[in-house]
């Protein structure tokens, strides 16, 4: 069974879509999914389609959804005549809840998981090439948020969170990296975009800063801090971290030593706040606390 969950759900079981279009269904799903291999219990499914208050039937029409899924595996395998499994031995019933075997396949989840990996060791062994080619790699396996076409109740919604969060720890990396790499006039527009995206987000905005200075554009990296100041300030009552707050006063400095470029990894791994992700370098978006997307 192949699986992409990373923009819109795609569930193929030899190579046929099992992806019903009834929303209540893909919603089970893609709960099963998101936890494939594991037990599902049904009072996590019953949560996930009516929150606290399922109503009396919730039981026999959860059943039927798990039917109609079953239907949908049962023709994608009757394909191949020489798989002598059937829907039961994919989409199991076990005691308290459902499993969907995997059986191996492909997920685009672990692909990112793998080739953000493979990005965060490069980064912690200093090499800058190979962290940027792996974590875009990673990264260009989105198409667009988690589980896009998806309703998502209280348990999708807290998976979705998480993806969101290691996609963005990926993201910083990858930054982080092709600034190593002297590649900041090519990260303006990309930065600018997420800076807006996320503006009480201190390391987004110190890379912000720090392409810009070494643009040549110090007076619009210092206003870049007052702005994300003024933010915070007023959405959550606090200052920027002192690792931030020492690349501004960097930048207003101008030390012709190079003190900004050095200072731009303090302000990504030095604020405290927590780690980027597996072998990261504590920059990471997840850690600061401070995510405040807009729009």
């Amino acid at each position: 069974m192949d699986t992409d969950i990373l923009g819109t759900l795609a569930v193929r079981e030899k190579g046929l879509s099992i992806t019903p279009t009834a929303p209540k269904p893909r919603q089970v799903l893609a709960l099963l999914v998101v936890q494939a291999d594991q037990m599902v219990p049904v009072g996590m499914l019953s949560e996930e389609l009516w929150g606290g208050r399922p109503p009396r039937s919730a039981r026999p029409t959860l059943q039927t959804y798990i039917l109609q899924l079953r239907e949908l595996i049962t023709a994608a395998l009757e394909a191949d005549a020489a798989d002598a499994r059937t829907a039961k031995d994919v989409l199991l019933t076990v005691p308290g809840g459902y499993l969907l075997k995997s059986g191996g396949g492909g997920s685009d989840v672990r692909e990112f998981e793998r080739l953000a990996g493979l990005g965060y060791r490069a980064m912690d062994a200093a090499d800058f090439p190979e962290a940027a080619r792996q974590l875009r790699a990673a990264l260009a396996l989105w198409s667009g948020p988690p589980l896009a076409d998806v309703h998502a109740g209280m348990h999708l919604a807290t998976q979705v969170k998480r993806l969101e969060e290691s996609r963005l720890c990926a993201l910083d990396q990858r930054i982080e990296a092709d600034l190593r790499l002297g590649r900041h006039r090519e990260l303006l527009a990309e930065l600018t975009v997420l800076v807006s995206r996320y503006p009480t987000h201190e390391s987004l905005c110190g890379q912000y800063m720090l392409a810009l200075y070494r643009s040549g554009r110090r007076g619009e990296a210092l206003d870049a801090y007052q702005r994300l100041r003024a933010t915070l300030v007023r959405s959550l009552g606090l200052e920027p971290s002192a690792a931030l707050s020492k690349l501004q006063r960097s930048i207003l400095m101008a030390r012709p030593d190079g003190s900004p470029a050095t200072t731009a990894t303090a302000t990504a791994s030095g604020s405290g706040s927590g780690s980027a992700g597996p072998g990261s370098t504590g920059s990471g978006p997840a850690g600061t606390g401070r995510l405040a997307p807009v729009g």
